[in-house]
This record gives C-alpha cells, structure tokens and sequence, in this order.
C-alpha cells in the first residue's frame, strides 16, 4: 500500500496526515516531527499492550516517557487529563516536549487537551488506532473532555504536527468499534460528497471486511473532506459545523444514557436518521441513508429514553447559540446546512417517534 499525504492548510499551524499501512513497523520515521528530544505516549490499557512497543521503537532516537489511561468514555474527564499533566509536571516537561496520543478518539482527545494546557501549550501528535479516530477526531485540533452535564463542553483548538494513521491498527479492532467507525464515514458522504456515498453503498462489505484498498481510499476520502472544511473555517464559526450532522442528536442520546453505553459512532448514526427526519428530505432519499446504516451494522433509531429528556440534553448542547438549537440539517443526500430556524412540532414529533 502507498503512503498518501494529505495537507491541512492553516497557514503556521498546517500539518500533514500521512497514511499507509505498517508506518508504526518502520515506514514512517517519526522522530522527525518532535519539536524537541522529549516525548510523552499517552495510551490507554487496551492499545498500549499492541502497538506501544512498535511506537517507542519509531521513536527510539527520542527520549520517551509513557502514561497509559483508562480505556472508555466514561473516563473522558479532567481527572483523566490530569494523569497526563501530572505526567508531564512529574517528568520536568519543557515547552518543547512533544506529546504523542495513541489511540482512539478518547485518547487523542485528551492527550491534546492536556498538550493545548501544559504550559499554555505543547506540541502534540495523533497516532489513532481506530477508524472512528482515523476519518474524525484526529484531524482538525479539537480536544477536549465531558462534563457530567454534556459531552466535550471543556476543551480547547489545538492543532497537531502530525496526523500518522496506520490502517494496519484496524486488524485488531474489535467489530463493534469498526462499525461504530463507519457511522462517520458515511457522515462524509451525507454532508458534502453523494458520489462517495453512492461508493460506499457499493463497497459497505469489503470495508467491513478490511479490505486494505477499500479502507485506504475511504480513509483517504474522509481526511480529503475533512482538511478542506478545516483549513476553511478552523473554528468553527461557519461550514465546519457540517461536520456535526446528527451530533445534536447523538451526543444528547450519550448523554442520556451514560456515557459509554452507546459508542459514540452508534449515537451519530441513530442522530443521522434522525436528523434527516427533522430535515424532511425526500422518502427514498431517507430510506438510502437508512439501508446504507444498516448494512453497516448500524443503529437507525435511538434507545427510548424520553422525547423530553433527549430534548433537555440537548439544550446542554455546546453547539447551542443565543439560546437557539442548531441542527445540520439536508436539502438532499450530499448537500448539509445548518440552521436554528427548526419548526419546534416536528422536532417534538421527530423526537416522539424515536421514543
């Protein structure tokens, strides 16, 4: 498989996502975008114990130190960031330290909300191991943890050197999480692309097979997407809430019933079905994006926690301005918009039928 790298153009703050298979196993050197000798790997207990030997081995010319986290949602929260800072503090970290996150999203979200906060700000490198990181929460330098009232509403902007994507890390991930991690691709294709979503109602079974050149290109394909709203609008103060579609939805489904009960990408799926039920777009158009969840092994309705409830959570909801929701909402497959204008009877009947 070819190394393929994409550019997140940010002026002084643009890096590269570079991606292939094995670059942890020597295909990638590493040691290369450090700002400085010192690293600290952050990982968790399920990753660490496969692929923090073949990292430190990339980084062997550095010197590395490790803190490995609990692995879960739930322990998405500043006490966990705090085992990162106080990893750092301990070890006497430098401004020029370079701290690394290998793992999924959980882990590359906090290792680069403790990287954004050390020192008022170190630099970081994301090594997602999981497809759900890989195609999201690696690229675009969100970072961050949850609050006990709503998820992510504690973070900061913090933009990586690197993105280093090894696909060969998918082999282990269990299937569940695979899946999970389709739930976002295909939000790519909802959003912005419809002909890469036509490709990935064709190509659903090789994906979940692992096919290499299949996950390539939708790897490829999503990070392409990705880069190009982020350089556009790096804070989202515009077209990067696309990105969000079904997001209002699904974190409020997480929420609700605690986090890591549901993983995340199984929440946006849910959130996605219904956020085109609250955009009213055309029947068969819906029935599309339906077939194409399921064939991913993917939710298309929440669990019935309370149309009420669901909508409370909502409201905690970090994407909420001047006390008005928003949603990403479609005109048709493969054209989003976001909009606060929602008549409230067809949220109300979109949330009751759900429930």
């Amino acid at each position: 498989m070819e190394v393929r790298t994409i550019n997140v153009e940010l002026g002084e703050r643009s890096y590269p996502i570079v991606i292939g298979s094995d670059l942890l196993g020597g295909n990638f050197d590493l040691n290369d975008q450090l700002t400085g000798h010192d690293c600290l790997i952050v990982s968790n207990e399920t990753v660490a114990p496969l692929y923090l030997d073949k990292l430190k081995a990339n980084l062997a010319s550095s010197d590395t130190r490790t803190v490995e986290l609990p692995d879960g949602e739930e322990h998405k929260t500043v006490e966990t960031a705090n085992l990162v800072l106080d990893a750092l503090v301990g070890s006497g970290a430098n401004r020029d330290t370079t701290v690394v996150a290998l793992g999924g999203g959980v882990v590359g979200d906090i290792a680069g909300f403790a990287a954004a906060c050390y020192m008022r700000g170190v630099a970081f490198i994301q090594v997602p191991t999981t497809l759900l990181a890989q195609v999201d929460s690696s690229v675009g330098g969100k970072t961050g943890v949850n609050h006990p009232q709503g998820k992510n509403l504690i973070g900061a902007f913090h933009q990586p050197q690197i993105v280093l994507i090894d696909t060969s890390t998918l082999a282990t991930l269990p299937a569940r999480e695979l899946r999970a991690g389709l739930a976002e691709v295909i939000k790519h294709g909802v959003i912005v692309d419809i002909e890469f979503f036509g490709w990935l109602e064709e190509n659903m079974a090789a994906l979940l097979d692992l096919d290499p050149d299949a996950i390539a290109y939708a790897v490829q394909r999503c990070c392409e997407i990705k880069a190009e709203v982020v350089a556009e609008d790096e804070r989202e103060a515009g077209r990067r809430a696309l990105l969000n579609f079904g997001h209002t939805f699904g974190h409020a489904i997480e929420h609700c019933l605690g986090y890591g009960e549901w993983l995340h990408g199984e929440a946006v799926a849910a959130g996605m079905v219904m956020a085109a039920q609250l955009s009213g777009i055309d029947s068969d158009e819906l029935n599309r994006l339906q077939n194409l969840l399921e064939s991913a092994g993917l939710p298309t309705k929440p669990p019935a926690v309370g149309a009420q409830v669901m909508l409370d959570a909502m409201g905690r909801d970090k994407k909420v301005l001047q006390k008005k929701l928003r949603f990403v909402l479609l005109g048709k497959l493969g054209s989003a918009h976001v909009s606060s204008d929602v008549d409230p009877l067809l949220l109300e009947k979109v949330l009751e039928a759900a429930n």
